[in-house]
């Protein structure tokens, strides 16, 4: 009996044991008990990386330059609950942002607690910064006392940091990066090379759409507008003979370079959210490049860098 007994636990331990072992072998070679990444995508997946690490999609750069401010204003509806944005709003669950992009990061709202996490961070609140932190608050900081998990969109978070800009900070937008072509050379010629190429006859009749609010005589008066003549180099919302500007130009700061001007040239109030302008922009770079030529020749003559050589194919 015991014999018996004795051979059948033997038995069904040496079967327990086989098939441990067939199981481990299969898992090896098959790969079962491991998840894989196919070798292509099936279809695109918002925020997932794509292959070697990089994320899909357009970049921050591209993203803040084709930002709509009214649409961020909208996305900021849902921090309104714990935040105020106007200038002197007081602190609620969270601190006031009126002013918060390029400051310092953890230290901008005056008296508000802070999780030792973002005051101990560091650095300040840059576009990138703010798009991380937008991402996923925990992630950026781990201890925050933040509990909005984040967002997935990365549009809704450029719309949201050009309306944070909007409000009190005013920095400059940066251009979008340019499309890389065959071969892996930029396609998209800077603003500086737009200007270097561009045309001030054609600017002077893009101009005449100006003329009613502007002048651009030397000597000549404020209308509506600012005259313009020697604007380029000159300080952005200050001087042009007392001409009242509005406090979202006054305080800018920064010169009216060509990168500036193009800016401003695209879209007013995403440069200066609250200006007096009520132009819309010109969505052309070539247009914009002309006009700025233009000006460039009405009193400035600010030198004009050498347009680059195009890539060889």
């Amino acid at each position: 009996m015991d014999d018996r007994f004795n051979t059948a636990a033997g038995w069904t331990l040496f079967a327990g044991i086989v098939a441990l072992g067939l199981s481990s072998i299969s898992g090896k070679y098959f790969g079962a008990d491991k998840v894989h990444r196919p070798h292509e995508m099936g279809y695109a997946i918002a925020g997932v990386e794509a292959e070697g690490g990089k994320a899909s999609g357009p970049s921050l750069n591209t993203l803040l330059a084709g930002s709509d401010v009214a649409k961020g204003e909208k996305v900021f509806a849902k921090c309104m609950s714990c935040h105020s944005i106007n200038s002197g709003g007081a602190n609620g669950i969270g601190p006031n942002l009126f002013g918060v992009v390029g400051k310092p990061i953890g230290k901008h709202a005056a008296g508000f607690a802070y999780s030792g996490d973002l005051a101990g961070h560091g650095g300040d609140w840059t576009f990138e910064n703010l798009n991380h932190w937008l991402t996923s608050p925990r992630a950026f900081a781990a201890g925050t006392k933040m509990t909005f998990a984040g967002l997935s969109d990365a549009a809704d978070r450029a719309n949201l940091i050009a309306y944070l800009n909007s409000q009190g900070s005013n920095l400059p937008l940066p251009a979008a990066d340019a499309p890389a072509a065959e071969g892996g050379a930029a396609a998209a010629p800077t603003v500086d090379s737009l200007v270097a190429s561009a045309d001030p006859v054609k600017g002077e009749k893009s101009f005449a759409k100006c003329t009613s609010c502007h002048s651009v005589t030397q000597g000549g008066a404020n209308g509506i507008g600012p005259n313009l003549y020697g604007v380029l180099g000159e300080s952005i919302g200050a001087g042009r003979g007392g001409f009242a500007f509005s406090d979202a130009l006054a305080k800018h700061g920064g010169k009216w370079d060509f990168t500036s001007m193009d800016a401003w040239l695209t879209s007013p109030r995403a440069f200066a959210s609250g200006t007096k302008m009520t132009f819309a922009g010109l969505s052309d770079p070539v247009e914009r490049a002309n006009v700025i030529a233009y000006l460039n020749k009405q009193g400035s003559n600010l030198p004009v860098a050498a347009a680059a050589a195009p890539a060889a194919k």
